[in-house]
C-alpha cells in the first residue's frame, strides 16, 4: 500500500505551506488523483484520517478527492480519446503512436488554513 508514503508525503507539503503562511491549523485538503495514477482514493482517505489524527494542527482536517479522467492523445489522427476504455489503440484511427495526455496526476490542488 504506497497510500500511505504518498499521505506522508501530503502532510510534509501541507505542513510547509502552513508554516510559509503562519497558519496555526488546516482545515481541508483537496487533491487531484488521476484515474490511471494507481493510487486507491478509499486506502488514501483511510490512511489520511489515521495519520492526520497525529498531526499538530491537522486534527480534524477533510481530505477531498477530485478523481481526473484519464486522457489520451493519438498523434495519428490528433485527437483526444478516454485511456481507460480503449488502452493505447486509438479508437479513431487505429493508430498504436499515442501517449497519456493527463490522468496519472497526484497532486495538492487546495490547501484551507487559518
Amino acid at each position: 500500500m504506497h497510500e500511505l508514503g504518498i499521505v506522508f508525503h501530503i502532510i510534509k507539503e501541507v505542513k510547509k505551506v502552513a508554516q510559509e503562511n503562519n497558519c496555526s491549523k488546516v482545515s481541508k485538503v483537496v487533491m487531484n488523483i488521476g484515474e490511471v495514477s494507481t493510487v486507491v482514493p478509499y486506502y488514501l482517505e483511510d490512511c489520511w484520517n489515521w495519520a492526520v489524527a497525529k498531526e499538530e494542527g491537522l486534527q480534524d482536517c477533510k481530505l477531498e478527492i477530485r478523481m481526473l479522467d484519464a486522457v489520451t492523445w493519438c498523434d495519428g489522427c490528433k485527437s483526444e480519446y478516454p485511456t481507460v476504455a480503449h488502452g493505447k489503440t486509438c479508437p479513431h484511427c487505429g493508430s498504436g503512436n499515442t501517449w497519456l495526455l493527463r490522468g496519472n496526476e497526484i497532486e495538492i490542488q487546495e490547501i484551507e488554513a487559518i
